[in-house]
């Protein structure tokens, strides 16, 4: 049996279990294969883009390589948004297209083009297979970087290209068997010594005076780490997409109270010394607070290669684990008085928005959405679109228990493929999975219902004021006169069609008590998929949004 149909048996070798196919012609030995391997769990999604984001989420729900899988020509191209997301999200995927010889391509046939080295610099790596596998030589080559690529993907925890020629017939003739002695190269990961001693010694530098700030980035949930943080003196400003779960020294409320501090105030807040981890952070008041008032040292722990100098002050990258140095740094000393600094700020910021929240009645996107947030069950997997979505749980975070674990597409921040990507945690888990959605990232990704699997464990929450409602409330567009049309881009949809034509739970709510009851029916259905639509003004969003963000005040 030839190698090419031996694709699965050396994956499986390697752990891999989730395999996401279109269908197509020139794939068909990868298809059938994959189809007849029953290590596999195998999802068939029609439409490559959306396909490319279900990967994605599942691969972020299992924090494991998951495989895609589709023909030649344009169908790879329609990787290229999921593919980018993983790269910056450091996420997994294991790409599988299948190509044309390379004496056809630039030859005017039918679903050809240049695929080779495809999507570029937004893979970690990218492999070129052999066309000819009949010769031992071929087969061996084949195998081996088949096996390389694998380990590319799981190393550098990112997306990996495999790009695979196949020349006619592509269906087998005979028995599909799997060769379960195929060479397999494996690629242990051999821990190091604890690097406590060291940095115990390390830590002994910092003055006991000194003013310790951490900033913690998009990641996810760390039981050992949520464990320290509390231990710690130090204020550790995080985001929900952070993942950091409740602790008396969290600071969340950023948003509302840096940009109404004087510079004098900035100044006297300023850490000597900052420590960040993790990925990206959504925060403009954070991020120019930071680089506006630099700290004397900015150190950036990391056990990968993956760093950035977001706030332009980065010294030093420490390449160790946040768990390993945070340990460390809970019996060093360090000045214990600036952690009441922060409190007292965030415990204002949260006084007001409980005061200001709870007692508005109307429907408005900020007041829908923090209703929506104390409503969330704690062991629920929570996905939020781009745009306003992720701004406004950035602004008010969770009121009640924080959910399981929060994702946001925050490798290129776009709004395609929300809804795939919260499809693929739900075919990855049991758990209910929310997602909190714009209109227009709703509509613009609906082929994530084009499939045949019941995901009875989706809920989705659709926050529609009829056009891309942030350009309103950003300086540069809303004083335009081309706003509404060009920038805003108003639509009438709304969700019933679309729940009508894909069989989905719909629940709608445009009033206050509408949405308490209809959240409630729509968190307890479970025969099917589910979508709430919450329909408010978008003008009056935007005002709500201004006034609620103005009105803080410190004193």
């Amino acid at each position: 049996m030839s190698i090419i149909y031996q694709v699965p048996a050396i994956l499986n070798k390697h752990d891999i279990k989730r395999v996401v196919l279109s269908p197509g012609s020139r794939n068909a030995p990868l298809t059938i294969s994959f189809a007849r391997h029953t290590a596999f769990e195998k999802y068939i999604i029609p439409d490559e883009r959306s396909a490319g984001f279900v990967a994605l989420g599942m691969a972020q729900t299992l924090n494991a390589p998951v495989v895609l899988v589709c023909t030649s020509g344009s169908a790879a191209l329609n990787y290229a948004p999921a593919v980018a997301e993983a790269y910056f999200s450091n996420t997994p995927l294991l790409i599988l297209t299948a190509d044309r010889p390379p004496e056809w391509i630039d030859q005017q046939d039918g679903q050809t083009i240049r695929q080779q080295n495809l999507f570029g610099n937004h893979v970690r790596a990218s492999f070129q297979l052999p066309v000819d596998t009949t010769h031992p030589d071929g087969a061996w080559e084949f195998s081996r970087k088949l096996n390389e690529a694998v380990h590319a993907c799981k190393m550098h925890q990112g997306p990996v290209h495999v790009n695979i020629p196949f020349r006619e017939p592509f269906y087998p003739n005979e028995e599909l068997r799997f060769n379960e002695t195929l060479p397999y190269i494996a690629f242990p990961k051999i821990g190091g010594s604890s690097p406590a001693p060291f940095l115990s010694e390390f830590l002994k530098r910092i003055p006991a005076s000194v003013k310790i700030l951490c900033i913690a980035g998009q990641g996810a949930p760390n039981k050992e780490l949520n464990e320290i943080i509390p231990q710690l003196g130090i204020p550790v400003v995080c985001e929900p997409l952070a993942n950091i779960a409740v602790s008396d020294n969290r600071i969340q409320k950023q948003d509302l109270f840096l940009g109404k501090l004087s510079n004098e105030q900035q100044e006297q807040l300023k850490p000597d010394l900052l420590i960040t981890w993790g990925a990206s952070v959504i925060s403009k008041s954070l991020k120019q607070f930071i680089r506006s008032h630099k700290p004397l040292q900015h150190w950036h722990l990391s056990d990968s290669s993956q760093w950035a100098d977001t706030y332009k002050s980065l010294t030093g990258v420490i390449q160790v684990s946040p768990v390993d140095f945070l340990r460390s740094l809970v019996d060093t000393s360090y000045n214990k008085n600036y952690l009441n600094e922060w409190t007292a700020l965030e415990e204002k910021a949260s006084i007001y928005s409980a005061s200001q929240l709870d007692k508005s009645q109307d429907l408005t996107e900020l007041n829908a959405f923090n209703t929506v947030l104390q409503y969330l069950p704690s062991d629920s997997y929570v996905h939020v679109a781009n745009s306003m979505p992720v701004r406004y749980l950035n602004l008010l975070g969770f009121p009640n228990n924080d959910p399981q674990q929060v994702f946001c597409n925050r490798g290129t921040s776009g709004i395609d493929g929300a809804v795939s990507t919260a499809m693929g945690c739900a075919l990855s888990t049991d758990k209910t999975v929310v997602l909190l959605t714009g209109d227009m990232s709703f509509f613009y990704d609906r082929n994530a219902w084009w499939h045949n699997y019941t995901c009875p464990n989706l809920k989705v929450i659709v926050f529609n004021n009829h056009g891309g409602g942030i350009f309103r409330m950003i300086d540069g567009p809303k004083g335009q006169p081309e706003l509404e049309e060009y920038f805003v881009t108003r639509q009438k949809l709304t969700a019933r069609h679309l729940a009508n034509e894909f069989d989905l739970n719909y629940f709608h709510a445009n009033n206050y008590d509408a949405l308490k009851s209809q959240l409630h029916k729509l968190l307890n259905a479970s025969t099917q998929p589910s979508v709430l639509e919450i329909e408010t003004n978008g003008q009056e969003d935007v005002a709500a949004f201004h006034s609620f963000k103005q009105q803080f005040k410190l004193s």
